[in-house]
């Protein structure tokens, strides 16, 4: 606490100084080179003080080698360039003063080093959460807690990122409609559909995850509270290389019958890298293979005619899952300035699930009146396949390019759904026939997207940025339901519940970006985007089609401060859209039991969102974010209805009015020890919902915050440990009050085979914490949602990296299907 309360006051005295006593500034140019006299692309540039090496400011060359240094103090200094694969060079030494403002420092020749991995020794490693001036960026590669872990585990440890666990939600400092992207590529999946494929992706295969809350004009619109990058490993030597992952662990829950149940785990992958003259190839494979459960209690009470009904429903969802997800890719470097790239990936999920569900119906004296027990046996398999061809073309070495994607994308899912349901009276006799019902839902999506982007550099250091994209979308899904006739015994067609439902989306794109300088200290960046959206939904079975054509214009703006060598302003400006689920937009009926279920609304409008953002970084480390966003016509996903007359409550996707968000974060590390570094989070929000509710005004006003931090400890030079835990307020999702939540992980690992593998310990969630607890009132409707699952796991890792150590990792690839993934549906 101490040392927390002297950084704090440091940082305030800084800031007080830096305003009062304004110092003369001063600018240092140079050009980094290889020995061959070739420009040096994105070297490590350091300005460090003459008489002791201390590191005043870093930097990064351009693709021309050039770089510079902006407001430097007076002083004596030396730069310092450092790069993988060379030696360390440093400048002679020179003088900033009123007599020398600006200094052009002699090109530097960095020679290459031919070291051994072995001789090489790490002596920093990255924060698990780093605070970047345009982003959040979370090293998973580094954790030793986020191992044999989910990526959605993970990104519930992210500051500012919660998880609706019982509706399959991610939020973003109290906002939904994140966009998730992989390796700069839209997944294509609905929110549903998204949260449940990073369940189901390993954490060691994650390199990092970056949270993007205001993207430039660049980035497609859609997503109203930001984006999440997550980008997977990716080996960066000479040679042939790999690397190979195996985990295995246990979760625990109790079932209903209050008996623990032991739920087994495994996980394995192989990553492998090859480059050699003009080829890079690189690939990698994943199995997953794991046991999970969820458990739920809802309780009810249903007004009608002057009496109330109340529902006490218990279930119990014992789960398995079984993935295999590829990559397989390559490029080809025509020439110096031209390269080609191809690239393929896919996944196949298969989830099955045989669930119980009991209901206690009792009347307004709460007196039992009947037990229906409904069994469900349910199994979903969604399989992916994606192809990307790539080329650039580098004009004249100075940073001017041209890149082009085209993309096809094909999603193919069917789901299994059986509910059978014997209604009891007050003891075990039966009152009434079973009823049975049984659902097909096959779907398929298709996705086409081209996209093309140039980039111009100007002089004195701006660059001017356009592009052109189109997306072609064709969805097709259809719900097949039949009902057991109980006196035959004879599965029927049951019409008045299926649907077949299509859907077609064209979105053209086009936008212009143009970064520069607006004096010596402020550095800006301005763009448009132009969207050109048309999409029909057709209900086959309803005879039933809505079709939307409709143009939109998204200003970017973002704008940033050097206020001295220490402190940094930043400001950012941006207008997004949030496009309704493929899923959402289908009327589909989908069952949990006769009085519960979940309907889709073909009616559904597009949310618009207007964000701005204030971000002040101190010394690289603190970042202090203040942040206001309105989003109108806001899709709340879950809102709740009831059928009183029928003791029915369903949830269906609903335009409902404004949002409005005020954020707070601040993010800090506290080196306690030399033995200990520790990073902290803290983030707060207000959220104001005004809305209608069945005619009804309706006002919902929450402060929220949330809390993280991370404790890493070097033990020796093989042994290390981490701990680190995450609380949630009380939070409102639409109509949905949720309880606090929280937890916290242990991890311990031990480098082994001389620094080529390493084994990891996790223990997550040890006295089970996590837990959802929220509730609805809002006119007739009142219920109560408890949701458990095992949160609770140990999970041991094993990681082995082979081969040469020197290799160059696959070039990152933003796709032209980068928006339209994450609409997808049918994987749960």
């Amino acid at each position: 606490m101490k040392t927390t309360l002297y950084s704090w006051t440091l940082f305030l005295l800084t800031i007080t100084t830096a305003f009062g006593q304004p110092l003369p500034r001063g600018m240092v140019r140079g050009q980094v080179n290889t020995a061959a006299g070739k420009p040096l692309e994105f070297a490590t540039m350091m300005l460090v003080k003459a008489k002791d090496s201390t590191l005043v400011k870093g930097a990064i060359s351009e693709v021309t080698g050039k770089y510079a240094f902006e407001n430097v103090g007076a002083g004596q200094y030396r730069v310092a360039a450092q790069q993988i694969g060379f030696h360390k060079t440093y400048s002679d030494a020179f003088t900033i003063d009123e007599t020398h403002p600006a200094v052009e420092l002699p090109a530097m020749a960095m020679v290459e080093e031919s070291k051994n991995l072995a001789e090489v020794n790490v002596v920093a490693k990255k924060p698990f959460i780093e605070q970047q001036v345009d982003r959040t960026v979370v090293n998973v590669e580094n954790s030793i807690v986020a191992s044999g872990n989910s990526a959605l585990e993970v990104l519930e440890k992210a500051p500012g990122v919660t998880i609706d666990r019982q509706n399959d939600q991610i939020q973003l400092k109290g906002k939904s409609g994140v966009i998730v992207y992989i390796d700069g590529k839209q997944t294509y999946l609905s929110q549903q559909e998204v949260s449940n494929l990073l369940k189901n992706t390993p954490s060691d295969n994650i390199a990092t995850i970056e949270i993007i809350t205001n993207p430039g004009s660049k980035y497609d619109a859609a997503g109203n509270s930001g984006i999440i990058n997550i980008k997977m490993k990716k080996n960066k030597n000479f040679g042939t290389n790999g690397t190979f992952i195996a985990g295995t662990g246990y979760g625990w829950v109790n079932n209903l019958s209050g008996v623990r149940d032991d739920l087994p785990k495994f996980n394995t992958s192989l990553n492998l890298n090859h480059r050699e003259g003009k080829i890079n190839a690189f690939g990698n494979y994943s199995y997953v293979n794991r046991q999970s459960s969820q458990s739920n209690e809802i309780n009810r009470a249903i007004p009608y005619n002057g009496s109330t009904t109340y529902f006490d429903q218990y279930s119990f969802r014992p789960n398995t899952f079984v993935g295999h997800s590829y990559k397989a890719g390559l490029d080809y470097f025509v020439s110096k300035k031209s390269t080609i790239g191809a690239l393929v990936n896919g996944f196949s999920n298969d989830w099955r699930s045989a669930g119980l569900n009991n209901t206690m119906i009792s009347d307004e004296n709460h007196q039992l009146t009947s037990r229906p027990t409904t069994k469900t046996d349910a199994r979903q398999f969604l399989s992916n396949i994606t192809g990307n061809l790539n080329y650039k073309y580098d004009f004249d070495g100075k940073g001017r390019e041209w890149t082009a994607d085209a993309d096809y994308v094909h999603y193919n899912g069917s789901s299994y759904n059986n509910l059978s349901t014997t209604y009891y009276g007050t003891g075990s006799d039966v009152i009434r026939p079973n009823q049975d019902v049984k659902n097909d839902m096959p779907s398929t999506i298709n996705i086409m997207a081209f996209k093309t982007d140039y980039v111009h550099p100007l002089k004195n250091g701006a660059k001017l940025e356009a592009g052109l994209k189109s997306s072609f979308v064709k969805a097709d899904n259809n719900t097949l339901y039949d009902t057991l006739q109980q006196e035959t015994k004879q599965w029927l067609p049951d019409a008045s519940r299926s649907n077949q439902f299509k859907y077609d989306e064209n979105i053209n794109a086009a936008y212009v970006n143009y970064a520069g300088k607006l004096g010596k200290k402020t550095k800006m960046q301005v763009g448009l985007r132009a969207e050109h959206t048309h999409s029909i939904g057709t209900s086959v079975t309803l005879n039933q089609t809505v079709d939307r054509n409709y143009l939109n214009l998204f200003p970017t703006l973002f704008l940033s401060r050097q206020l001295d060598s220490t402190n940094t302003l930043n400001l950012s400006y941006s207008r997004r859209i949030d496009r309704p689920d493929y899923q959402n937009l289908n009327p589909f009926v989908f069952y949990l039991d006769p009085y519960t279920y979940q309907k889709g609304n073909p009616f559904l409008r597009p949310q618009y969102t207007n964000s701005i953002e204030l971000t002040h970084v101190y010394k690289s480390a603190i970042s202090t974010t203040l942040g206001f966003s309105r989003t109108t016509d806001f899709i709340n996903r879950e809102t709740p209805r009831q059928i009183p007359a029928e003791n029915v409550t369903y949830v269906t996707p609903e335009n409902l009015g404004s949002l409005d968000n005020i954020n707070l974060n601040i993010s800090f590390p506290v080196q306690v020890a030399k033995w200990w570094r520790m990073q902290n989070n803290i983030g707060s929000y207000y959220t104001h919902y005004q809305t209608f509710y069945s005619g009804t005004p309706y006002e919902v006003k929450l402060v929220a915050f949330n809390l993280y931090t991370s404790n890493n400890f070097t033990i020796n030079k093989t042994l290390s440990a981490e701990l680190s835990g995450w609380y949630n307020s009380a939070s409102q999702y639409g109509f949905y009050r949720a309880q606090p939540m929280g937890a916290f992980n242990i991890g311990l690992q031990k480098k082994v085979m001389e620094g080529k593998g390493n084994i990891k310990l996790n223990i997550s969630d040890p006295f089970w914490l996590n837990k959802f607890n929220g509730r609805a009132v809002v006119q007739d409707i009142n219920f109560r949602v408890r949701s458990q699952w095992e949160s609770r796991r140990f999970m041991l890792t094993f990681t082995y990296r082979f081969g040469n150590q020197n290799v160059k990792s696959a070039r990152q690839r933003n796709s032209a299907t980068s928006a339209e993934q994450s609409r997808v549906g049918g994987q749960n």
